[in-house]
């Protein structure tokens, strides 16, 4: 693809993905994510260029501007979206794939110092989160949410949903996802400590009325009556 294509595909995602773009000027006008794309299209054509003074000066100034940092060495795809933007960082060896989707305060950030493969990979259509950190040259399979503020430091497998510190897997592949469309639900992510927490509730509650029943059982024996069942305790 073209760099034109490129940016006109960033473009497209936002009038796709956010229903708070209007019009076209206004889009083109005050999207910061889509400005830092602009300046990282241009900054890692100089990089791979090895103009690479050029390509961080312009990165640096995007930064200051958009309070975006994407190193000039990342490979982007095209339909890209950084829905507000604040404090995104994208480090140098990070590839991100096809009609991703990234919120604020997201960092793809590496875990060492040597030199080499040490960001994340993300697949087409992977779906980040706020506050998530996904960390180390992990890979993202394709169609993954992970959620908001979760920490990812191992790989994960396509269409899944990843939640937690340290990330685990609590969904995958979602039946009712549209494979056109982009799935930007995760507020509706399900919750494994809240799942967790009901099972336990249910225990309590089933163990509490078995106990009751017992109880009720042996004060029946103790006074002489006639004791109910035992079918008619809970199992």
């Amino acid at each position: 693809m073209t760099r034109f294509a490129f940016i006109r595909d960033d473009f497209a995602a936002i009038r796709q993905r956010d229903p708070a773009a209007r019009g076209r000027l206004e889009t083109a006008l005050t999207y910061p994510g889509l400005h830092a794309m602009l300046a990282h299209r241009a900054a890692h054509a100089l990089w791979t260029k090895r103009l690479k003074t050029p390509a961080r000066i312009m990165s640096y100034l995007a930064r200051m501007v958009t309070g975006i940092d994407i190193h000039p060495g990342a490979r982007i795809g095209p339909g890209f979206f950084i829905d507000h933007g604040a404090g995104v960082v994208i480090g140098e060896t990070a590839e991100v794939g096809r009609d991703v989707t990234l919120y604020h305060g997201v960092t793809l950030g590496g875990v060492s110092w040597s030199p080499g493969k040490r960001h994340p990979t993300l697949g087409d259509e992977v779906m980040v989160g706020a506050g998530a950190k996904i960390l180390g040259p992990v890979t993202i399979g394709a169609g993954t949410r992970v959620g908001a503020n979760s920490v990812v430091v191992e790989d994960v497998p396509p269409e899944a949903t990843v939640v937690g510190i340290p990330a685990r897997i609590v969904q995958t592949r979602q039946a009712s996802r549209d494979p056109y469309r982009i799935d930007l639900n995760h507020h509706l992510m399900p919750d494994p400590v809240g799942r967790s927490l009901a099972r336990l509730a249910d225990r309590v509650a089933f163990l509490e009325a078995r106990l009751a029943a017992r109880d009720a059982a042996l004060r029946a024996a103790e006074s002489g009556c006639t004791p109910p069942p035992q079918d008619h305790l809970p199992h």
